[in-house]
């Protein structure tokens, strides 16, 4: 289909597809960037830009090449600073970047920094605003990530909740850009590869901690080992290069039925997942996948922004109380799952309502421009169904 907004005599310049700049930092970024990465071909050029936040060849190279994102078209290289620093040197350096490529909207996803320097170069820049995962909230404001979705959704001209629920927390603070539900792109990538996943071997819990607030306090990185003692199987824990640091830094004991592994690749972290007994994390990833496998899930935090997990019974909010821990590995399961997480199809939604967005907005200033309300870079699109 392609759209104008033109009297039929006027010559029609070369249609063209929207330029997307599409953001990435971490980990959990790359995964779900892969589907809608894939979709957007043949609907929009997308350029894709890594900050650098993850740099560690575990935590972002073979992720890439696991999840078969296409390779960077720029990489800011960010590295190991502090939060702030992150957060400014991604946006002076996206900045310049939407500068050169000229670009018809900023795709940011999830809650990292690297979402937040995209929203404030994005705004600085006065290009569309598209946020994937909109709407989440943990209402912990000490969490760096609950400050960089909230702001983000304040920025942002499109808002893609992957949830009802984000939908009604979007609409009960008020925010000024476009809503859709759209389902959530990272159970797009694990139903891509659910039956090629085989299920690791023996009977173990799967642990994963990163959080600032469980890593960051040598008492409560303590308390986390504690409750992980408890568990009735071996620990496998891949290791996250902060909590490496602390562990070393502090000198913490790893209780013996703890395997500590290096980071693993996606493919490998989905075979773990899959043959876990249980898993133990304070990821918001990993609560997902650990919901679309059907294995119980205990959160390592006192609250979680997947509230729908909770709420079906296959994941426990337990801070890091071992008691607590101990209770819910032990706690009956509910015969159903509820699809939350969409049916696979999020990154198709995704796309369509960005290119749809705009087109639309593409049209009123093309429309405002011919009627001399004034002027704007025209963007006239062809759009393969």
């Amino acid at each position: 289909m392609r759209h104008a907004d033109r009297h039929d005599d006027e010559q029609a310049p070369p249609a063209r597809l929207p330029r997307i700049v599409s953001v990435i930092g971490a980990r959990p970024e790359i995964i779900q960037a892969a589907p809608i990465s894939h979709a957007f071909r043949g609907h929009a050029e997308e350029i894709l830009v890594h900050t650098g936040q993850h740099y560690d060849e575990a935590m972002s190279e073979s992720q890439i090449l696991a999840t078969r994102l296409p390779r960077p078209d720029y990489n800011l290289e960010v590295g190991s600073r502090s939060r702030e620093e992150q957060v400014e040197l991604g946006r002076v350096r996206l900045l310049e970047l939407i500068e050169r490529e000229r670009p018809d909207a900023v795709v940011v996803r999830g809650d990292t920094n690297a979402t937040l320097s995209g929203a404030l170069a994005a705004s600085a820049a006065g290009v569309v605003l598209v946020h994937v995962e909109a709407g989440l909230r943990s209402h912990r404001m000490e969490m760096p990530e609950e400050y960089n979705r909230i702001q983000t959704d304040r920025l942002s001209q499109l808002l893609l909740a992957p949830t009802p629920g984000a939908r009604r927390n979007l609409e009960a603070e008020g925010v000024g850009g476009e809503i859709h539900v759209t389902g959530d792109p990272l159970c797009d990538t694990l139903e891509n590869a659910r039956a090629t996943v085989r299920p690791a071997d023996g009977e173990y819990l799967l642990a994963t901690v990163h959080r600032n607030y469980n890593t960051d306090d040598r008492e409560r990185l303590a308390a986390v080992l504690a409750c992980l003692a408890r568990s009735p199987w071996r620990v496998v824990m891949p290791l996250h290069p902060r909590t490496r640091a602390r562990l070393h830094e502090w000198r913490l004991e790893v209780p013996e039925t703890i395997d500590i592994v290096e980071p693993v690749p996606y493919t490998r972290m989905l075979e773990l997942e899959r043959g876990a007994q249980a898993i133990a994390t304070d990821s918001g990833g990993v609560q997902r996948e650990a919901y679309m496998w059907g294995v119980r899930c205990v959160t390592l935090r006192e609250e979680t922004e997947w509230t729908d997990t909770v709420q079906a019974g296959w994941n426990t909010t337990v801070g890091v109380d071992a008691d607590a821990f101990e209770r819910a590995l032990a706690a009956p399961l509910p015969a159903s799952r509820p699809p939350i997480f969409g049916d696979g199809r999020a990154a198709q939604r995704i796309v369509r309502t960005v290119v749809d967005f705009l087109i639309a907005g593409a049209s009123l200033r093309a429309g405002l421009a011919r009627q001399g309300g004034g002027s704007s870079n025209e963007m006239e699109v062809e759009v393969v169904a």
